[in-house]
């Protein structure tokens, strides 16, 4: 796959640099990192601390099966600097595959848990949701009393993503001094929205969180823990707002396909990936057009760490990349989720990414993964964001 029309990055805008730490694994085509609640709310503190942007998203099962049909939705994901597991089916996907991504790690709970801790006092921006709910957000969480302060809020309403993107509302956001934006346009409309607008925005936190604006309103209550917990919020979410039974619906059949046709193999392909032991193989070489990374052997979640510092170093620069992964190579769901992230980053560089697999069995791999759109000569599209006219509008 070749990303030749990514967003490009601005000529005098900071090096990109992606985190191949981060303990991430692929679960059906997105990568998801293995953290727990109070491990992201800790990362995000600092984060805000120090001024330093993290762009985190919150991927659940609709997330999940939007992404196949939608390369430009799946791609914002893999440009995220945090993915997180916020939704039960995912969890159990991840289960399956046998990953240690093993609780739930909702954006809403992160949201109150930023909200309720008061070592590092946060300023939130509410953008968008309906007409006037994001000011009643604002007004219910100033009068609560707590460390959290709400410092703006917005709703655009109907428009193109250029009309929300005016530099009139880029400048009232970023002269409000917020710590996190919290956007609230629909999951596809706000992940555009966001990455229209990366470059131009202060704020260290952003996240598109939907439902938070609802909930701190209080337009719509909040499921309670043991129901999320035992994955029966949608039931919850349909007594609340009952429109939502048709995406739910069409999720769940598309879920019943995703266990046979990908989790189910997926799972046990997982297990001969690791369970392989042939010696882990890496060369690199850069002919001064391409970098190239050549892999072979196995490689799962306990022999990455030369693969982290060889994708660390070869994106230190903007350049091309190409890997080619030999006949006897086999790659488990961490080292396919070190893949994705640095799809993303060669995504978001408007830099070349080629990656050729000569063996069936770690082509299989990545079928089943739902990460084939990587492969050299397969279809998929690269991930483009939004264009400036499309028209977006605001949610239910």
């Amino acid at each position: 796959m070749i990303l030749n029309n990514a967003p490009q990055a601005q000529p005098d805008s900071a090096p990109v640099v992606t985190d191949f730490m981060r303990p991430v694994y692929c679960v059906l085509g997105l990568p998801f990192d293995a953290v727990d609640t109070a491990q992201t709310v800790q990362l995000l503190l600092a984060r805000a601390g120090n001024g330093e942007r993290c762009f985190f998203s919150t991927p659940n099962l609709n997330f999940m099966i939007a992404s196949l049909q939608d390369p430009a939705f799946r791609d914002s994901v893999m440009r995220s600097d945090l993915s997180l597991a916020d939704g039960m089916p995912v969890v159990w996907l991840a289960r399956l595959l046998g990953l240690p991504i093993t609780t739930r790690v909702a954006g809403s709970t992160v949201f109150e848990q930023l909200r309720a801790q008061r070592a590092t006092p946060l300023k939130v921006f509410f953008f968008g949701g309906p007409d006037g709910v994001a000011q009643q957000a604002s007004d219910a969480l100033n009068a609560d009393g707590g460390s959290m302060r709400c410092v703006g809020a917005y709703s655009p309403g109907f428009g193109t993503l250029a009309d929300m993107s005016t530099p009139a509302i880029i400048e009232r956001i970023n002269a409000s001094g917020a710590d996190l934006l919290v956007v609230a346009l629909g999951a596809k409309r706000g992940q555009a929205w966001i990455e229209h607008n990366l470059d131009a925005l202060r704020t260290p936190l952003i996240s598109h969180l939907g439902a938070v604006v609802n909930f701190v309103a209080g337009t719509v209550s909040r499921a309670p823990s043991g129901v999320g917990g035992l994955g029966l919020e949608w039931l919850w979410r349909i007594k609340e707002e009952p429109a939502l039974w048709r995406r739910y619906w069409h999720d769940g059949v598309a879920l019943l396909r995703l266990l046979t046709t990908s989790a189910l193999p997926g799972a046990l392909a997982e297990r001969r990936a690791r369970a392989a032991k042939a010696p882990p193989v890496l060369h690199e070489r850069d002919d001064g057009h391409y970098a190239t990374l050549t892999l072979g052997g196995a490689w799962h979640d306990t022999v990455l760490a030369d693969l982290r510092a060889a994708l660390t170093r070869m994106t230190a620069q903007r350049r091309q990349i190409r890997v080619e992964l030999l006949d006897d190579c086999t790659l488990d769901s961490a080292a396919l989720g070190l893949l994705l992230l640095l799809y993303g980053h060669q995504s978001k560089i408007g830099a070349a990414l080629t990656v050729h697999a000569q063996g069936s069995a770690v082509r299989r791999i990545m079928r089943l993964q739902n990460v084939d759109f990587l492969l050299e000569g397969l279809t998929g599209g690269s991930g483009t964001a939004a264009s400036p006219d499309a028209k977006l509008a605001t949610p239910r």
